[in-house]
């Protein structure tokens, strides 16, 4: 599996991360937002969503509403956070297998969905630097080539 690391000094580089991510996604792709409480899975997804919006709005968090969607310029955005979802059986009744195939899907704590993660699936990763409260760690894997030129661009430069 390709893997690539890069250190983020700042929200704002979390951000930057995240809004050349968006151009890129389209319908069927899956982005798992990987990391602890307070790792920058929530900031990454927002950046991403407000990057990919034509009319500007807010992006709050999904803890409590699982899930929430935004038309985005290349198709509807899925933006979901699993952490209080308590049987995968729930998963389902959201609609993220339907989802998954129609809409550009980003999954906060998919450690939760169990044996349904999607092969094809980009994760991130993201970890609070020791040293620096502000820098994020950054690992990304893929095992789908599609997403090898898509993180090189993002990645490289």
């Amino acid at each position: 599996m390709p893997e690539r690391s890069l250190t983020l000094s700042s929200p704002d580089a979390t951000c930057r991360l995240a809004r050349r991510f968006a151009p890129r996604l389209g319908p069927g792709d899956i982005v798992l937002l990987g990391g602890g409480v307070g790792a920058g899975k929530t900031h990454f997804a927002r950046c991403l969503v407000q990057a990919s919006l034509d009319v500007p709005e807010d992006v709050p968090s999904p803890t409590y509403t699982l899930v929430q969607t935004y038309p985005g310029r290349q198709g509807d955005i899925w933006h979901a956070d699993l952490y209080r979802l308590t049987d995968v059986g729930e998963l389902d009744e959201l609609g993220l297998q339907e989802a998954f195939a129609s809409a550009i899907c980003l999954i906060e704590w998919p450690d939760r969905l169990g044996e349904d993660v999607p092969e094809t699936a980009l994760t991130l990763t993201l970890s609070a630097s020791e040293d620096d409260e502000r820098t994020r760690l950054v690992r990304i894997g893929w095992s789908d080539p599609r997403w090898d030129d898509i993180v090189a661009g993002v990645t490289d430069g």
